[in-house]
Order: C-alpha cells, then structure tokens, then sequence
C-alpha cells in the first residue's frame, strides 16, 4: 500500500494502468503480425505492463495468492522481453524469446482481466459464480478462457512466424 493512497484509488490507478497495458499489448500483438514494430507502442506495452504487475503487489494480502504468482511470473518474463529486445536487440533466438515472453505477459493480464470481469461484472458473475475468495468456475468461465487462450496461442505462433523486424531501434 502507498501512504495517503486509499484502497478505491488505488485499485483505480492499478485497472487504469492494466487496461493501458492490454490496449498497447494487443495492438503491439497485431503490429507483430504485420511485422511493424512500434517501438513507442511497445515500449508502452511494457512498461504499463510490468507496472500492472508491479502494482498488483502494493494491495494488503496475508499469504502468497495465485494472483502474487502470475505477478512474479510476468515479471521475469518481461524482464526476459526487455533484454531480448532493448539488450540483444531482437538479434537470433532473441526475436522468438521476444515475441513468447512479451506475448505470455500480455496473455496473464487479458486472463486476470476475464477472471476480475466474471468477479466484478454482474451478468457474468450469474453465469460463472465464485465462492470467495475462490475465484469463478463453470463451463462458462472455462470455455472463455479456453477461447483467450487458444487465440492468444494462435496469435503468438503467428507472430513468431511473420515477424521480421528490419531493425528496432
């Protein structure tokens, strides 16, 4: 927690930041498609991106969530995204390290959106209800993520296969 930020502000602040990063994330995700590298775009993505993470961790918790995980996890892996692409300069096996980790970082945070939308949303917390602190179940909850999922794992291999930068700079 930030002193003289209250909980409502800084969630606030925190869904701002991750829709910002999603937003940027998915056009950086189509711009790799088409080769395009953006790089003011992507240096948005990941920067609001591991802010989003990072910033997941200044809410009061008492133990280690799965939420704290994923946090932990795209963390390295957008450490390991900004060396492939700010260090190696997308140089090699550095291009795929790239495209894999920034794409799984931006994966975990449209997941965490599904699951804080089928929480916070009401018509969809009817269709996939959670026992708190539990988060939603159900085939619903289940066959959207599949879906995010599958398109995110289509989208990534697409990106490995026709991205070719000319040169990032």
């Amino acid at each position: 927690m930030i002193p003289g930020l209250s909980l409502p502000a800084l969630t606030l602040i925190h869904v701002i930041i991750s829709l910002i990063a999603i937003v940027a994330g998915l056009v950086v995700m189509f711009g790799l498609l088409g080769s395009k590298s953006m790089p003011g775009l992507t240096a948005i993505f990941l920067l609001f991106t591991i802010l989003t993470s990072a910033t997941g961790f200044l809410f009061p918790f008492k133990e280690l969530l799965p939420s704290h995980i994923i946090g932990i996890i795209s963390l390295v892996l957008l450490a390991i995204a900004c060396l492939a692409l700010y260090g190696m300069k997308l140089a090699g096996v550095w291009r795929p390290v790239y495209i894999v980790t920034a794409m799984i970082s931006l994966y975990f945070n449209v997941f965490v959106l599904v699951i804080q939308s089928f929480l916070k949303v009401p018509a969809l917390a009817a269709l996939a209800p959670a026992v708190p602190p539990a988060p939603p179940s159900g085939p619903v909850f289940a066959v959207v993520q599949g879906i995010v999922l599958v398109f995110f794992v289509v989208l990534t291999i697409g990106a490995w296969r026709r991205y070719k930068p000319m040169a990032f700079a």
